[in-house]
């Protein structure tokens, strides 16, 4: 079965879902490729590679989490009329969380790829789009690409802060799986649900009207599927290539097999410890900027520990208290850590040293200011009590936006880093070496 055609993965607004949707591919021995929006603009899932020789067809095209709306935006009309093209000719669509949401139908034209024509629901509260961990999920159809279990079995799914899907009567659309509870590292922002009792929930409704227990989420489709001319497309707002994730990466192997008749060497995408990294680079010097950032951003994540700003969530990922910049400190310090193993070949290697000067400089104002802002920000907890107004919370903000961009549409001093360090990875991609499995214990 196995097929010499790659997975096309979206690198564009992906972050940290992009990287790890490229490693789950690798560890389970797959070909794989990143690309930007502008390649499949000029006409990638055709073949045409825009650097002289012909690219190869991919089997899947694989959208991973991050903004929808930015995917859009650098997909481009034609970007978006070559996907929707190629998936009506036969092609295969997988979309994780926002690659999900990017394929839905939209208000406006721009703004997703409509090869869905179910649309996106809003929460009623932000706080209830806040949800992180596993969940117990119920097959609702059988078929080959049903979650491989029994109907009516739970399987326990990952999610990392999913949309919705708005349901419409619609039966070129199947509910694949739908929610059914929580399960044990089920997290709403950064309350750990399973750690609260019951009755305390219920007290929390009465005196203060906010309703925590995640009813919201029960019987609310997860993973959908559907036709788009002669192509095929699954949208999941569960995340089926996080590492240790047993059910979702069995599901995951099953669906590249199903959709892009590929045949995964296993079935368990690799443990992640993005502390343990190994630099590959043979040039000392030219990698000392790109080393000592990642050092000193690990530190700021263990400085946020300490001050308990921050936590470490996973081997992957570190989880923060509501309303801090966690989520773009994860995206940064992955990003380091890749790159830092991913030996350049000589041409990124070129476009690196033009870029080192620009990097460096930026990295050394984004470290100061990001641990200041930090500290600032524990400094006005612990006055807020006695003195609310010791700590000008406009000054902060401005602080924020400036090192961290808009909370939803990033930006920033980050965003500038995470520009050059993302496209070192791009263009250091084919000195990937596959990733090895590795038996190791859920970190909780």
């Amino acid at each position: 079965m196995q097929s010499a055609q790659p997975v096309y993965v979206l690198w564009d607004a992906s972050h940290i879902w992009g990287l790890m949707a490229w490693r789950a591919l690798r560890g389970m021995g797959l070909p794989c490729r990143l690309v930007k929006g502008q390649e499949i603009a000029d006409g990638v899932l055709l073949g045409k590679s825009g650097r002289g020789a012909p690219a190869a067809r991919p089997a899947l095209l694989l959208v991973p989490g991050g903004s929808a709306r930015h995917k859009a935006l650098a997909l481009g009309e034609q970007g978006r009329e070559a996907i929707r093209h190629w998936l009506a000719d036969g092609g295969a669509y997988l979309g994780f969380c926002g690659g999900a949401g990017l394929a839905l139908s939209h208000h406006s034209k721009a703004e997703g790829l409509h090869i869905c024509p179910w649309s996106r629901a809003a929460y009623p509260q932000r706080l209830l789009h806040l949800i992180s961990g596993h969940v117990r999920v119920r097959a609702v159809r059988t078929g080959d690409l049903a979650p491989p279990l029994p109907e009516g079995e739970a399987l326990s799914l990952p999610v990392w802060w999913p949309g919705r899907f708005a349901p419409a009567t619609d039966e070129r659309v199947e509910v694949l799986a739908a929610y059914a509870r929580p399960d044990a590292d089920f997290w709403l922002a950064d309350l750990p649900l399973q750690r609260i009792p019951p009755h305390v929930f219920e007290a929390w409704q009465a005196l203060y009207g906010v309703d925590l227990s995640a009813d919201f989420i029960i019987d609310q489709p997860v993973v959908v599927s559907g036709a788009y001319g002669k192509g095929r497309y699954v949208l999941s707002y569960s995340h089926l290539e996080t590492p240790q994730s047993p059910d979702g990466n069995a599901w995951l192997a099953l669906l590249l097999q199903r959709l892009a008749g590929l045949d995964p060497c296993c079935r368990e995408v690799p443990a992640w410890d993005v502390g343990d990294v190994t630099p590959a680079w043979d040039d000392r010097e030219a990698a000392a900027p790109l080393l000592e950032s990642l050092a000193r951003v690990r530190a700021l994540l263990d400085m946020a520990v300490e001050h308990h700003l921050f936590f470490r969530r996973t081997p992957w990922l570190w989880g923060w208290r509501a309303g801090l910049p966690g989520a773009a400190c994860n995206n940064l310090h992955v990003a380091l850590a890749t790159a830092a193993e991913l030996p350049p070949p000589p041409d990124a290697l070129s476009w690196w040293a033009g870029q080192r000067t620009r990097f460096c400089a930026l990295a050394e104002v984004f470290v100061a200011g990001a641990e200041g802002y930090l500290l600032a920000c524990r400094l006005s907890d612990t006055l807020s009590p006695s003195l609310p107004d010791a700590v000008c919370k406009r000054g902060l903000d401005y602080q924020r936006e400036a090192l961290f961009g808009h909370p939803m549409q990033g930006g920033g001093l980050v965003g500038d880093l995470l520009e050059i360090v993302e496209e070192l990875i791009y263009r250091s991609q084919g000195a990937a070496k596959v990733v090895r499995t590795i038996t190791q214990q859920p970190y909780l």
